[in-house]
């Protein structure tokens, strides 16, 4: 009788060997994904527990399949939930198509952040396909304390290895499996058919039946998807018709925890979630983790999702809410150096204005380096961050934010000159995007589109050379000749219009330009107004406008001290002394992003108080003779031959005027510790 082909799984971390049904989750437990087990880790370092090709590596990095020579799916999860934390906590060292040998490192987790995340490290291993090509799965270190690379389990197959793929007995070392040529073709094959429905309309069918039985779309808030499920946030859990879902072909099971309806999909994932998403809309896709559900937002007081609106004007309002949640997501990782810049920045604008300091000195250009060189490569940072939240590739989109800036495109738009170009024929006209903002959430956006139709046309084993290089083309030519223009045609109209506006009345240019320009600052439509500063200043040695513009980043920060002064919240405190402190040194981005458009009647009422400052400006004809502003721009202010006088004057009645009035508004009215969710009101 011929004797069994085996094969030996390792421990793919060092820790305690468990059950497959001691671990906490029920998918997992009841084997629904495949025989397997688990250990709970004492080391964050994970490797293979067999050589094979990678062909999954989740988005969040907390999962990562492999296919053998001999046909075994052998998913490696990271954790328990751990999808929720967007990959924060893990660091992937492969990618798929790479072939590895069992016990080569595949990712690493921090196990410190898991715990403080309070989440359960759990290391699943599962034979994906087991029921099909595997008679056991043997598992002899139960409960035992093992170290990485030890063999813990022997599958044991049912099928005749693949021609040319070496037999293993249990005697084998585990590592000795090679991946030869014949496996590659038949084996991606084979996998592709085992993962795939065989048309995109049985995707569409299912995810249509999928929406129907969760409740419809009005009772989804948002949906995300790790390795196999879609993780459904329901308003109401109850409307959900478990048993019809689970009995869909198709679907595995359906599972419930942590706030989240989950339907457990298997390999076939991403493609039954595009497909939802198709329905649904983007609108749908969970942004932030850890989105709460309808009972939890009721607590807090916070208003809940509603049925997905109609009419005009209710949906340009839904979608505004969209981009700018998406914005303050994406800021918010790099807020504290943001702030910590614009303080810097202040002391230098302070230092050089009272000629402690040159800008030609060895001291000021490292320090102004130093503090710039965040606002600079911003559109990089930003590209890496909000790829990370809108589900695209964050290196791409980190390339793409440094083309954007590359020194021969940056030096060209900056002389008019040379901004205007040609590309293939398409007339285009350069901008500087340094330190902004919009247009790199606008490509994160498009990159997620853009690499799902690359993915469709390039074959498996060209991707990981030319659909990133192709994604970055794509968008970045998306931006530099299609939005870069559009922002520049809209700013440079603006400009024309608040122009006209100022020439006819300071006073009321003063309201108008106070009120809208750090909108327009976060739109990048401003670009159109800084030229007509500089100018004033190069051709008059003054500038009215650019008084104005300094008004709007004392209102900024006064209403982000407001904040401070009212709430109770410690973490929210932190952000936003800091914040205040960086408008007043003329940065508002840490207070614009961290804070007020968070927290959206902030941002109104702070726009509010500065159209009134602005209008205060203009009553008093206060001029700026310097490209610096706000409380730490003083000097800016003092009229050259003239010295302190009715021109400083009008700076201290309509800059403290404008902070006094944003602190007291949005102190009274703008902001209160029951608009922050319900799990971070109440801390300390």
């Amino acid at each position: 009788m011929k004797k069994a082909a085996t094969r030996r799984l390792l421990a793919p971390v060092a820790g305690r060997v468990l059950a497959l049904a001691d671990v906490q989750d029920p998918v997992f437990a009841t084997a629904t994904m495949g025989p397997g087990f688990a250990i709970q880790p004492t080391d964050g370092r994970v490797v293979a527990p067999v050589s094979g090709r990678v062909t999954v590596v989740a988005a969040t990095k907390h999962a990562v399949g492999l296919v053998t020579a001999s046909g075994l799916e052998v998913l490696v999860h990271m954790g328990i939930d751990t999808v929720e934390l967007n990959g924060a906590p893990f660091v992937c060292h492969v990618q798929v198509g790479d072939t590895v040998q069992a016990g080569e490192v595949l990712a690493e987790m921090d196990l410190a952040a898991l715990q403080r995340a309070q989440k359960l490290a759990t290391v699943i291993v599962v034979v994906a396909n087991g029921q099909t090509v595997l008679d056991d799965l043997i598992v002899a270190a139960t409960d035992q304390m093992v170290t990485a690379k030890t063999a813990v389990a022997t599958a044991v197959l049912a099928v005749t290895p693949v021609p040319g793929a070496q037999a293993v007995t249990s005697t084998t070392a585990a590592s000795d499996v090679e991946l030869e040529s014949e496996f590659e073709s038949e084996s991606e094959s084979k996998s592709k058919s085992k993962s795939k429905p065989n048309s995109t309309s049985k995707y569409a069918a299912l995810a249509t039946a999928i929406v129907t039985n969760v409740g419809g779309p009005g009772n989804v808030n948002s949906v995300i998807h790790c390795i196999t499920r879609l993780r459904f946030y329901l308003k109401d859990e109850h409307r959900a018709q478990d048993a019809v879902i689970a009995n869909l072909d198709g679907v595995i099971d359906v599972a419930k925890a942590g706030g989240q309806y989950q339907v457990v999909i298997g390999p076939a994932v991403n493609e039954v979630y595009d497909a939802v998403m198709a329905q649904l809309g983007p609108a749908f896709a969970d942004m932030t983790t850890g989105t709460p559900t309808a009972a939890t937002t009721q607590a807090a007081g916070a208003p809940t999702e509603t049925d997905a609106p109609t009419g005009w004007l209710p949906r340009l309002r839904h979608g505004m809410s969209q981009v700018i949640g998406v914005m303050t997501a994406a800021m918010i990782p790099v807020i504290g150096i943001l702030a910590g810049s614009g303080i810097l920045k202040g002391i230098l604008a302070a230092l050089t204005g009272f000629h402690v300091l040159t800008v030609t000195s060895g001291t000021y250009m490292v320090l102004n380096a130093v503090a710039d060189a965040t606002f600079y490569f911003l559109p990089v940072v930003l590209g890496f961050t909000a790829a990370k939240k809108l589900g695209s590739d964050p290196i791409v989109l980190a390339i793409v934010g440094a083309i954007l800036i590359y020194p021969s495109l940056m030096t060209a738009a900056g002389h008019a000159t040379t901004a205007q170009i040609t590309f293939f024929g398409v007339p285009t006209h350069l901008m500087s995007y340094a330190a902004s903002v919009f247009p790199m959430i606008v490509a994160a956006w498009l990159g997620v589109s853009v690499e799902r139709g690359l993915k469709r046309v390039i074959p498996l084993y060209l991707r990981s050379v030319f659909v990133p290089i192709l994604e970055a083309l794509i968008l970045s030519v998306v931006v530099l000749v299609v939005i870069g223009p559009l922002i520049t045609m809209i700013s440079k109209g603006l400009a024309s219009g608040i122009l006209a506006i100022y020439n006819f009345s300071p006073a009321l240019s003063g309201l108008v330009i106070g009120g809208l320009y750090q909108t327009m600052v976060i739109f990048g439509l401003h670009w159109g107004i800084i030229p007509i500063v500089i100018n004033d200043i190069a051709t008059n040695g003054h500038s009215y406008l650019n008084a104005i513009l300094s008004i709007t980043m004392v209102a900024q920060g006064g209403a982000v001290l407001a904040v401070f002064l009212k709430s109770k919240n410690k973490p929210l405190k932190e952000i936003s002394l800091a914040a205040a402190i960086s408008a007043f040194c003329g940065v508002t981005e840490p207070a614009l992003y961290g804070v007020n458009l968070k927290y959206k009647r902030v941002f109104v009422v702070a726009s509010i108080a500065s159209g009134l400052g602005g209008l205060l400006t203009g009553l008093l004809h206060v001029n700026n003779y310097a490209l610096s502003g706000s409380l730490i721009g003083f000097p800016a202010f003092i009229t050259p031959g003239v010295g302190i006088g009715a021109n400083f004057y009008g700076y201290l009645i309509s800059h403290y005027g404008t902070l006094l009035i944003a602190t007291t508004l949005v102190y009274l009215f703008g902001f209160s510790d029951k608009m922050l969710p319900a799990t971070s009101a109440t801390a300390k």
